[in-house]
C-alpha cells in the first residue's frame, strides 16, 4: 500500500463555544478555526522571554499544500445543505458545523445537547460515505470507505459520544472511522480550583464537562462508578491503538476570561484542561486496562495565538498519525532506586517520601521542534512516588508510559536513506526528599538529575514484512548525532502488530560512601509498522 491509499476524508469537529455570541462567531467562520495559523512559538516557559518567530500557515492550508486536500463547499453551500450539488474527492476536509442549528444566524438560538451533536455526526459520516463512493474517480466501494475524525476540546467529546454510545451512533457510521485524533480534549472532564465542574452548573452548558454527566452521555456509568474517571475507551467500541491525544501544557498564554480560566485551572494545564485529564486509556471486555492511547505533549495553550490547533508540533503529530509509516511507543521501566546514604535508615523505616519526575523530549532527524515535550518547568512530566519505585525489581519493574511517536518516509531529510530515526532525551529529576514530611536540604541542589542523556535510534523495517529489523543506536554522551552501535538481532524481540521491542539499559548511583542517590532500569521502545494493513 502507498500513502495515497491512506488519504481519506478528514472531518474536523471544533470545540466548545460558551456564549450565544461565540456560537454566532463560529457559525460565521467557514472553517471553525481550522484555517487559523500562527507566527509565534514559545521556546521557554518564561513569559518574559520574547517569543520566537515561527510561521505555521494552519492545518487546513498545510493539508492542502502537503497532501492536496480541499474543502467541499460549492456555490456557497455545504454538503449537508439540501441544494448542494457536486462531487467529493476522498482528499477532502469536511467541517462538522454542529453549532449552526444552535446559532441565531441559522438556527433557533438554543444550544443542542452533546447527544444531538453526536447523532448529527453520524448522519454526516453516512452522507460523506455516499458522496465519496458516488464519485467514480475515487474508486471506493461503500464497504471500503473510511474517514478520520479530528477534534478540538469539546469536539472530541462529541466524537467519543458517537463512538461509545450505541444509542447515538450507528454501526455503519462507526465502521467508517479509521482513526480519531484530539487536540486538548477534556477526556476526564474539566477541573477548576481543584474541583470538577458541578452537574448543576447548567449555564452555557458548562456541565457538559462534569464527570457524572459525561458518564451518562458516553454510556460508561459502570466504569465511572468503579473508577471515578471517564477517560476510558472500550476496545470493543473503538480500538485505543487508533486514538491519538495531543496535550497542551502552556497555561500562561491562555487569556480567556481575562486570565481567570488559567488561574483556576492551575498548574499542569493548557489554561483550561489539565494535563492529567487530556488523554484516553483503553479498557478490554474484562475491565482490565489494555493500553494508553497514543499521546504527545507540546508547550501550547488551549487556544489563541499560542494555541494547540494552530501549531507545527500538533500538525506534525496529526499527519504522521494519519499517514505515517512507523509507530514508536516510548516507555521507561524502573527496576531500582537508591537514596542518599544519610536517608537509608529513614527509607527502611518508611519515614521517607519523595516524588520522581520523568522528563522526555523526542524529535525526528533534521527538525527544529519536538514531537513530544515533557519538562518539569512546564508541569508535563510523568510522576511516580518513592513507595512505588522502591518496590520495583528487575522481575517486576514499574512501567511508565512516556509518549508515542509516528515517523513518516515523506519527511526524511535524505530520501535515499532507507532508515527512519529519532532522538529521545530522558531525564529523571532528583526528588525533594522529605523525612516525616520535612524537607531534607542536605546535598540538595535544585534542578539536578538522577539521570539525563539522549539516545539516537535509527531503524530499518523489513521491506516484505517477514524479514529482520535492523536497528542502530547510541547514547549521545558517547557519540553526538550518531547511531553507531548495532542492536544484535537476537536482542530484537518480536511483539504483536508485526512489531519489535527494544530495551536500552541505564543506571546511575554511587556505591562508594557517602553513597549517592541513583536509578536503574530500561528505556523500552515498542516499534511497529503503521498503515500497513
Amino acid at each position: 500500500m502507498s500513502e495515497t491509499d491512506w488519504l481519506w476524508p478528514i472531518i474536523y469537529v471544533r470545540g466548545y463555544a460558551m456564549s450565544s455570541g461565540e456560537i454566532d462567531e463560529t457559525t460565521a467562520d467557514p472553517f471553525c478555526g481550522f484555517n487559523i495559523g500562527s507566527t509565534v512559538i514559545r521556546a521557554t516557559p518564561d513569559p518574559k522571554t520574547p517569543p520566537r518567530k515561527f510561521i505555521f500557515e494552519s492545518p487546513l492550508v498545510r493539508l492542502g499544500t502537503d497532501y492536496g486536500y480541499t474543502d467541499v463547499y460549492q456555490e456557497g453551500l455545504d454538503i449537508l445543505d439540501p441544494d448542494w450539488e457536486g462531487e467529493v474527492d476522498r482528499k477532502s476536509v469536511i467541517i462538522y458545523r454542529y453549532y449552526d442549528s444552535s446559532s441565531r444566524l441559522f438556527g433557533d438560538g438554543k444550544t443542542k445537547t452533546i447527544r444531538e451533536f453526536a447523532q448529527g455526526l453520524d448522519a454526516l459520516i453516512l452522507k460523506l460515505r455516499d458522496l465519496v463512493c458516488a464519485n467514480v474517480a475515487n474508486k471506493v466501494a461503500k464497504a471500503d470507505f473510511r474517514c478520520y475524525l479530528v477534534a478540538h476540546s469539546m469536539g472530541g467529546l462529541v466524537c467519543r459520544t458517537f463512538l461509545q454510545n450505541d444509542a447515538l451512533g450507528s454501526k455503519q457510521a462507526r465502521a467508517c472511522v479509521d482513526k480519531y485524533f484530539t487536540y486538548a480534549t477534556p477526556h476526564n472532564g474539566i477541573d477548576m480550583a481543584g474541583f470538577n465542574v458541578p452537574e448543576w452548573l447548567g449555564a452555557n452548558d458548562i456541565n457538559n464537562f462534569n464527570r457524572e454527566k459525561m458518564a451518562d452521555y458516553l454510556d460508561i456509568k459502570p466504569l465511572f462508578k468503579k473508577t471515578e474517571r471517564v477517560d476510558w475507551m472500550q476496545e470493543e467500541k473503538f480500538p485505543s491503538r487508533k486514538i491519538f491525544c495531543m496535550v497542551g501544557t502552556n497555561r500562561g498564554d491562555y487569556d480567556v476570561a481575562a486570565g481567570l480560566s488559567r488561574t483556576f485551572a492551575g498548574n499542569g494545564s493548557d489554561g483550561l484542561v489539565r494535563v492529567a485529564n487530556a488523554s484516553v486509556w483503553g479498557i478490554d471486555a474484562s475491565g482490565k486496562v489494555s493500553n494508553p492511547s497514543a499521546t504527545a505533549y507540546c508547550y501550547r495553550s488551549h487556544s489563541g495565538r499560542y494555541g494547540i490547533v494552530n501549531s507545527e508540533e500538533s500538525y506534525q503529530n496529526l499527519v504522521r498519525f494519519l499517514f505515517g509509516n512507523l509507530r514508536v511507543d516510548l516507555w521507561v521501566d524502573v527496576e531500582h532506586v537508591s537514596v542518599p546514604q544519610e536517608l537509608e535508615a529513614a527509607d527502611k523505616s518508611g519515614d521517607l517520601t519523595a516524588l520522581y519526575q520523568f522528563e522526555a523530549l523526542a524529535a525526528p532527524r533534521g527538525k527544529r521542534w519536538f514531537l513530544t515535550r515533557r519538562v518539569s518547568e512546564e508541569d508535563s512530566v510523568a510522576v511516580r512516588d518513592h513507595v512505588k519505585l522502591r518496590a520495583a525489581t528487575p522481575d517486576k519493574p514499574e512501567r511508565i508510559y512516556l509518549s508515542t511517536l509516528f515517523l513518516a518516509n515523506r519527511f526524511k531529510v535524505n530520501t535515499r536513506r532507507p532508515t527512519l530515526a529519532y532522538s529521545l532525551t530522558l531525564a529523571v529529576r532528583v526528588p525533594d526528599y522529605e523525612v516525616n514530611k520535612k524537607f531534607w536540604a542536605n546535598r540538595h541542589y535544585e534542578g539536578e538529575n538522577l539521570f539525563r542523556d539522549s539516545i539516537v535510534v535509527e531503524m530499518t523495517p523489513p521491506a516484505d514484512g517477514k524479514g529482520k529489523w535492523k536497528v542502530t543506536y547510541n547514547w549521545q554522551r558517547h557519540d553526538v548525532g550518531q547511531s553507531s552501535l548495532q542492536v544484535p538481532a537476537e536482542a530484537i524481540e518480536k511483539v504483536e502488530h508485526g512489531g519489535v521491542e527494544l530495551t536500552f539499559p541505564f543506571a546511575t548511583g554511587d556505591a562508594t560512601p557517602p553513597r549517592s542517590p541513583g536509578i536503574a532500569g530500561n528505556l523500552r521502545f515498542v516499534i511497529s509498522k503503521w498503515n500497513d494493513d
